[in-house]
C-alpha cells in the first residue's frame, strides 16, 4: 500500500558533486497531483561510536569544525565508505582517531539528522572491551582526545558545552541503555 503522502520523482538533475556532500535537484509529483522542485544533499552515511572504558568513562574527541568557526567536543564518527558495512565503518573510525580498538560493539540506533535537506543515516554503536593503541588518523584530521565519565558529559550537555547533535543523542540513547531502560 502506497502512502498517501509520498511524492513521485519525475526527474533527478546533479547541482554539486564534491568530495563529500552531492546535491541533487528533483522534480516531484505532489500528492495532489502538482509538481515542484526538492533539492537534498545525497550523503554516504556515517557511523557515530560511543567508546566505553572499562572503568565507566567515555572517550571523546575535541576537534575544530570549519563551517561553524570553532572546535567541538563530539564522539568519535565517520562516513560510510562505499560498499562498507557500517559495523566496519565504527570499528576503523575509532581506531583511525582515538586509537582505541573494541571487543564488543553492540548497535544501539540510528538517526536522520537533516530529514529537511538530507539523505544521511547515522548509526550509533556502543563499544566496549576497549583496548589503547595508536591512532591512524588522516593527513588533515587534527583533533585531541579524552575521557569523561558519562554523566558528568550529560553535564557538558545541559550546560552547552556539548552541542553536537549526533553526540548529544548517542549520549542520551547510551543513558538509558546503560541504565537497562531501552534494550
Amino acid at each position: 500500500m502506497t502512502d498517501p503522502l509520498t511524492e513521485t520523482p519525475l526527474s533527478s538533475e546533479t547541482v554539486f558533486d564534491g568530495n563529500l556532500l552531492h546535491v541533487r535537484r528533483d522534480q516531484v509529483r505532489l500528492p495532489d497531483g502538482s509538481e515542484t522542485a526538492r533539492e537534498y544533499i545525497v550523503h554516504p552515511g556515517a557511523v557515530l561510536v560511543v567508546p566505553l572504558l572499562d572503568d565507566g568513562r567515555l572517550v571523546f574527541e575535541r576537534q575544530f569544525r570549519y563551517p561553524l568557526g570553532k572546535a567541538f567536543i563530539e564522539l568519535p564518527a565517520g562516513k560510510i565508505d562505499p560498499n562498507e558495512d557500517p559495523l566496519v565503518t565504527g570499528q576503523r573510525e575509532l581506531l583511525e582517531e582515538t586509537g582505541y580498538t573494541a571487543r564488543e560493539w553492540r548497535y544501539l540506533a540510528a538517526l536522520h539528522p537533516c530529514i529537511g535537506y538530507s539523505n544521511e543515516i547515522i548509526h550509533i554503536y556502543l563499544a566496549t572491551g576497549l583496548t589503547a593503541g595508536n591512532h591512524r588518523r588522516d593527513h588533515d584530521e587534527t583533533l585531541e582526545t579524552f575521557t569523561q565519565a558519562l554523566d558528568e558529559a550529560l553535564d557538558m550537555v545541559r550546560r552547552g558545552d556539548i552541542t553536537d547533535g549526533k553526540t548529544v543523542i548517542a549520549l542520551f540513547w547510551a543513558e538509558k541503555y546503560l541504565n537497562g531502560r531501552w534494550r
